[in-house]
């Protein structure tokens, strides 16, 4: 496994450009996973997506339920109407941090990393962080909510 550079900077392409869907959970795209999950453990970080080491997929890595889990081609498929705001931080955007205000709960449909369909409902800042990992999937980062 192999930790990756992370990409930094508010205007780099990559971080502001949709993200491709991923056609099939492969044998590399499981390497980059782990890839992955080495670099945000390192960076000590809650999530990852894909853009920010420079491939532009539909996949991250978000810290829900107590444990780093992967996320292809993820989507909010419904979002509460409460909503919160909460100070975030970003691994792109060093020593920036921005209120966001986010709903408290969702549902996302993603694949894992067997290709294998989930739905999960999401709460409080598990919630959180898989929408902050789906904004960089769509090109937006924390800045974009000042």
């Amino acid at each position: 496994m192999t930790v990756l550079p992370i990409i930094k900077g508010k205007d780099e392409d990559i971080l502001r450009a949709k993200a491709a869907k991923v056609p099939q959970v492969t044998k590399e795209i499981k390497k980059f996973i782990k890839d992955m999950h080495e670099t945000v453990e390192k960076a000590e970080g809650l999530g990852l997506a894909a853009p920010q080491i420079g491939q532009s997929l539909r996949l991250c890595l978000a810290n829900f339920n107590g444990k780093m889990t992967p996320l292809v081609n993820p989507e909010v498929i419904w979002s509460s109407e409460e909503t919160s705001t909460m100070e975030e931080g970003c691994l792109s955007l060093p020593k920036i941090n921005v209120d966001v205000t986010r709903p408290v709960e969702i549902m996302v449909r993603y694949e894992d990393i067997d290709g294998k369909e989930q739905e999960r409902q999401l709460h409080d800042l598990d919630a959180r962080v898989v929408q902050h990992e789906i904004d960089h999937l769509n090109g937006i980062l924390i800045i974009d909510y000042k």
